[in-house]
């Protein structure tokens, strides 16, 4: 099988998309790390790694379909932030974005008949929905919580990873 040109270029802009979103998950990992939030930083370092390993996933993918890996520049990530909610907001942003994207690349899987690259795709339509879920959830938590009392989140996170 061979991926569709448009397929490929579309799938190699994804690639670039989930490498980018490595770089700002750890830009906002060195946020927490410096600004004392140990648990903080650990959760958006482990984004991070997430995020890279969904490019792989793309390229390994994009390799056994046939088509021409293309990684594409990268934008330099967001490195200053006025709060901890800031950066959840900043995350579920990103997350509903990317959203978009996993759902075009469907509806070009689709509109072209290429049901192996759809299947391929549920793997991140179900991962999009989880992702999006824990942003807004901590994003809400971060702004109830407030500024001054924002090292609470760092007790409710063990909670959730061990939801997982």
């Amino acid at each position: 099988m061979s991926l569709s040109k448009a397929l490929n270029d579309a799938i190699n802009a994804q690639i670039g998309r989930e490498f980018g979103a490595s770089l700002q998950y750890t830009n906002i990992a060195a946020y927490c790390d410096s600004h004392a939030f140990p648990k903080l930083a650990q959760f958006f370092y482990k984004q991070a790694a997430e995020e890279r390993d969904h490019a792989l996933r793309f390229i390994k993918y994009v390799v056994e379909a046939g088509g021409t890996v293309e990684i594409p520049a990268v934008a330099a990530p967001q490195s200053t932030f006025e709060n901890v909610a800031e950066t959840f907001r900043l995350a579920l942003q990103w997350e509903e974005e990317v959203t978009r994207q996993i759902n075009h690349l469907v509806d070009l899987a689709v509109a072209e008949k290429d049901y192996q690259t759809r299947h391929f795709l549920d793997w991140f339509v179900e991962e999009q929905l989880e992702e999006v879920n824990t942003m807004d959830t901590l994003l809400r938590i971060a702004t109830r919580l407030g500024e001054q009392n924002i090292t609470l989140l760092e007790l409710y996170l063990p909670e959730l990873e061990e939801e997982e």
